[in-house]
């Protein structure tokens, strides 16, 4: 992949081959680098990941790092890279950054697809305790270990993706860390939700505690005006690591090529 880089821009990575435009947008502990073995599955798809804004290779721009910034920076990328016939893909935190892009109805949107994602309205036990608990589930190496292992997956993981779990976790700046627990996570969207007009494909883990099946389907799902649903069997939250392949064939049938 070519990688870009502007002063102001989060650093992406742009791969052209046949649209539209598949724009993978990260978790919270992510990096672009989250949808390599995804992206590894695509050859030949248009292809575009980024690093958010605080993270991995962009951790070194300024705030905000809001949900909304996010958004806005997506929308910078996409112009940078001259990308004109797209579908969004987020996971989690991702997808409500995607949630808050498609909003916007910007041209060249296609579809999207949103991947064990934020829900548009918070989760009831999203309580201030447990907002400054998750705030610092990040702050070492073996506090990541323990969130990746029993909350975050339900399947083992190579060796290898577990480091990297771990590494991305880590290089990220505190105040992108903690934006998305104390403020992002609890951030009522859906009369965003309520504005997008293009079709989305909801991919939920089956063993996902993070956010769980029913919760997507009750607190997503009837805010979006054209869904469709799928579950992946036995995956926790990590979809795109735990279950690439299911994930790519669910992403393929949904963005046939043009």
């Amino acid at each position: 992949m070519d990688t870009a880089q502007q002063t102001l821009l989060p650093t992406y990575d742009y791969r052209p081959g046949t649209g539209p435009t598949l724009v993978f947008l990260h978790y919270w502990g992510g990096s672009a680098r989250t949808w390599d073995l995804a992206v590894d599955r695509l050859a030949g798809r248009d292809v575009l990941t980024v690093d958010f804004r605080g993270w991995s290779r962009s951790s070194a721009l300024p705030g905000p790092y809001t949900l909304g910034q996010l958004a806005d920076d997506t929308l910078a990328v996409l112009a940078d890279a001259g990308v004109t016939d797209y579908v969004l893909v987020g996971h989690s935190m991702g997808g409500k950054v995607a949630q808050l892009v498609a909003a916007t109805r910007p041209a060249g949107l296609r579809g999207m697809v949103l991947v064990g994602s934020g829900p548009a309205k918070p989760a009831t036990q999203v309580t201030p305790e447990y907002q400054e608990a998750l705030s610092h589930a990040y702050d070492s190496a073996e506090s990541v270990a323990g969130a990746r292992d029993h909350v975050l997956t339900a399947t083992e993981l190579p060796a290898s993706v577990k480091a990297q779990i771990v590494s991305d976790s880590r290089s990220v700046t505190n105040a992108a860390r903690t934006e998305w627990p104390l403020h992002g996570i609890v951030q009522d969207i859906t009369e965003h939700t309520r504005m997008i007009g293009v079709p989305a494909l909801v991919v939920a883990g089956e063993n996902d505690q993070v956010e769980p099946v029913d919760l997507l389907l009750d607190n997503l799902v009837p805010y979006l005006s054209h869904p469709e649903f799928v579950v992946v069997p036995r995956t926790g939250h990590l979809i795109p690591l735990e279950a690439p392949a299911d994930l790519v064939e669910a992403i393929t049938a949904f963005t046939p090529t043009a």
